[in-house]
């Protein structure tokens, strides 16, 4: 199940005047997501993994948290497939770009979707490492629902290219626990990857990357670490969670050199 396809959103305008936002049923430019009924702190979660993209090189649109009239927070987002006031930019998920729907986006695998940005992206050497820090780091945050909707390209300037990152979250914590590690299926499986799968056949062997680019990468993950623990434990999740996800994210980095 999709977690991302049951968070409820909402289409929003900013009334700069009264400094908040306006839902509205056409031309938004944010998304606003409310707490879940079932799921907690969904909006918390989203906010905080997409800082820590952010923190490790990732691509992501202005975001954050907002207050609402009951007291509780909601999520926003920026819409980065809009550009002026009624400009729009060429934008294609995975899933459009393999012929598939939403109801087939889990059935690919990350080799394939290798091919899709070799066949479409105009720079595919530069957006393979990007979408390799992608993968990574879903895998290091315990984004277990990445399937095909949540990677896209987009034209921007004549150039076609990864799209800043969304819909990026601890799905692991939102559960309770996962079976998977990941929606699409590498190196034939969807979980226990370590640094065979992950390092030498994804980014090494598949992804052609240069040594030097995947330990530069490695590095920039390292350094970030403390950074992302002390993001983690300012958050607005509750000290359990903090807890659960900060020993998440060292568990996983440790796997990442762990052959």
């Amino acid at each position: 199940m999709s977690i991302q396809g049951v968070q409820p959103k909402l289409s929003a305008v900013l009334n700069t005047r009264k400094n908040s936002f306006e839902i509205v049923e056409i031309n938004g430019r944010f998304i606003i997501k409310p707490q879940h009924e079932i799921y907690a702190q969904m909006p918390e979660n989203e906010d905080l993994t997409m800082k820590m993209a952010a923190i490790t090189g990732v691509e992501t649109p202005l975001h954050g948290l907002i207050w609402c009239k009951d007291g509780s927070l909601s999520y926003f987002i920026k819409r980065f497939d809009r550009t002026g006031r009624e400009g729009k930019f060429a934008v294609e998920d995975f899933a459009q770009l393999a012929g598939l729907s939403r109801d087939t986006k889990y059935d690919y695998t990350i080799e394939k979707a290798i091919k899709l940005i070799e066949s479409n992206c105009t720079f595919p050497v530069v957006e393979k490492y990007k979408f390799f820090r992608l993968v990574l780091f879903c895998f290091l945050t315990g984004n277990e629902d990445m399937h095909l909707k949540n990677f896209s390209v987009i034209t921007r300037n004549g150039k076609i290219e990864l799209a800043p990152a969304y819909d990026l979250l601890n799905s692991t914590l939102v559960m309770g626990g996962a079976e998977e590690e990941m929606a699409l299926m590498l190196a034939g499986k969807r979980k226990e990857f370590r640094k065979r799968e992950l390092i030498d056949y994804f980014g090494k062997e598949k992804l052609l990357l240069p040594d030097k680019a995947v330990d530069n990468l490695l590095g920039q993950f390292e350094k970030a670490l403390p950074l992302l623990i002390n993001l983690i434990d300012s958050s607005f999740l509750e000290q359990k969670t903090k807890e659960q996800y900060k020993d998440m994210v060292k568990q996983r980095f440790d796997r990442l050199l762990v052959f």
